[in-house]
């Protein structure tokens, strides 16, 4: 364990957030620092801008990569030095079950992306996990992927976790970050030996985005956000006895022509025009120019799952106003294939009649509950021995330093093997005692958890590190070791304040 000392006569300047006069308390012993993320206004503000347009912000950031996080040459020093006895807290679930050693590549339930914004307003991303605590509220990744460095003033802004993240969907919900701990060394000196971070989250928030609500007229007009008028025919019937309210009703006439079977293609002044046909229909049709005929090729149509599923129900119903051939695809590509027949008629006004109605676009969002209650929670380790094997997971996506880019970002990738009997020293991050182990990722891994005792039944295992650095240790401009804070007692100081917070709801 070490510790970074005051100068003689007890002056410093002091540069992180303490410094900065925010929301901070540490402890009496110099070891905890925390920090509010988001007061309950705040988190709403925060939930508000990550899920609308339907999680569109997500989508927009990058991983996390400053060149300050980027290194080329590490050297080797003496072991570990641990202050206490080894410990650790059992997985969510596990409190009192004995753990299976076996090792897998499963991915845990419990990793997913730490989304934030910098103080240079771009939004990244960092990798994290939930982690065993009292309310089943905590998150840990790395220190650097909470606390501003660059601005070197503050926490980021608008942070949150989102847990099993694939391609701007939030499967378990969105959690928001209300109280950052780390340890003092690392908010105030930015010392990387303490690259840590646990984060209490209020509870998740999901449901359905952007989703279309019938309204008055007064209400559409007040609405300030998206919205829109549908066109909907209706009966004569309905237009003659004024059974709609005129207050929301107009209508009016449109001239596509009145169809007559008698009609084709040789009648004077006849024109052509599609008419929608089931499969049946179209492939018994003729090809070539008459009533009745194939009109063109099929159609196919991209729709959203939900589109589909919900067109499929309706064709069950009524499957004479719903011809299209429908393919459900949970993997996003549904689709509706179209069939058309000629139909020619002589030109000549109709009236159609039409109700206009006004939709706003809204979000119909829920509380999903605990996090550790959705998505479970890793147990975690202090004082453990080097040379042992972990398994790491995290989200890389930046490029080698050679240019090379070879992950997408978009799912988890995992790293399997032991940690370095020595310490890693690397002056220019303060580090004189972090862990390393081989691993050939990059930037958007950090933050990552390090399991040990990993079970592939269970899918948990014990956090004993996050991803901190990642090194080119070989000159090959190619990354291929990973590092991390070495979790000695005072982790443990800091973890256990966390674990003991509170956090609670942003809806009722």
């Amino acid at each position: 364990m070490k510790r970074i000392l005051l100068p003689a006569g007890g002056a410093i300047l002091a540069t992180g957030l303490l410094a900065a006069g925010l929301a901070t308390t540490a402890q009496a012993d110099d070891t905890v620092s925390a920090d509010v993320l988001a007061s309950q206004q705040k988190a709403a503000e925060t939930l508000d801008f990550w899920s609308k347009s339907d999680y569109a912000a997500l989508k927009q950031a990058v991983a996390f990569n400053p060149d300050a996080l980027e290194v080329q040459k590490i050297s080797s020093g003496g072991g570990y030095t641990s202050d206490t006895k080894p410990g650790s807290t059992a997985p969510i679930g596990e409190e009192k079950k004995a753990t299976i050693k076996v090792q897998n590549v499963n991915l845990p339930k419990s990793i997913g992306k730490v989304f934030f914004e910098g103080r240079d307003g771009k939004l990244y991303w960092c990798s994290g996990t939930s982690i065993q605590s009292q309310y089943r509220n905590l998150v840990a990744t790395a220190g650097h992927c909470v606390y501003d460095i660059a601005g070197n003033d503050e926490v980021v802004s608008r942070w949150v976790f989102v847990p099993g993240y694939y391609q701007g969907k939030a499967p378990f919900g969105l959690y928001v970050g209300k109280q950052a701990f780390t340890h003092y060394d690392f908010d105030v000196y930015e010392d990387f030996d303490r690259d840590y971070a646990f984060v209490t989250v209020y509870d998740g928030i999901g449901g359905t985005l952007n989703k279309p609500k019938l309204v008055d007229w007064n209400a559409y007009k007040a609405y300030q956000g998206e919205k829109f008028v549908k066109d909907v025919t209706v009966t004569e019937d309905e237009y003659k006895k004024g059974k709609l309210d005129p207050k929301t009703t107009e209508y009016y006439d449109v001239d596509p022509g009145k169809a007559d079977e008698a009609s084709g293609p040789d009648y004077p002044g006849a024109v052509v025009d599609r008419f929608e046909v089931s499969k049946g229909v179209y492939d018994a049709a003729a090809v070539g120019k008459g009533q009745g005929y194939k009109f063109g090729e099929p159609i196919v149509e991209n729709v959203t799952y939900q589109e589909a599923w919900k067109y499929l129900q309706d064709k069950k119903k009524n499957p004479g106003k719903f011809p299209a051939e429908v393919k459900l695809d949970e993997k996003g590509n549904s689709t509706l294939t179209h069939y058309y027949i000629q139909k020619w008629y002589k030109q000549g006004k109709v009236a159609r009649y039409v109700r206009l109605e006004p939709y706003i676009v809204v979000h119909e969002v829920k509380s999903v509950g605990r996090l550790g209650d959705n998505v479970g929670g890793q147990g975690f380790a202090w004082n453990q021995p080097s040379g042992k094997y972990v398994r790491t997971f995290g989200y890389p996506y930046g490029p080698h330093l050679d240019g090379n880019k070879p992950f997408t970002g978009v799912t988890p990738k995992w790293c399997y093997g032991k940690t370095a009997k020595k310490a890693l020293l690397i002056p220019s991050k303060k580090v004189e005692e972090q862990q390393s182990m081989k691993c050939t990722v990059t930037a958007g891994y950090d933050g990552g958890p390090w399991l040990y005792k990993y079970s592939n039944a269970k899918r948990l295992g014990y956090v004993n590190g996050v991803t901190s650095l990642i090194a080119d240790t070989d000159g090959n401009k190619r990354y291929d070791t990973i590092t991390s804070a070495y979790f000695d007692g005072e982790t443990n100081v800091v973890y256990k304040a966390a674990a003991a917070s509170w956090s609670g709801k942003l809806i009722p």
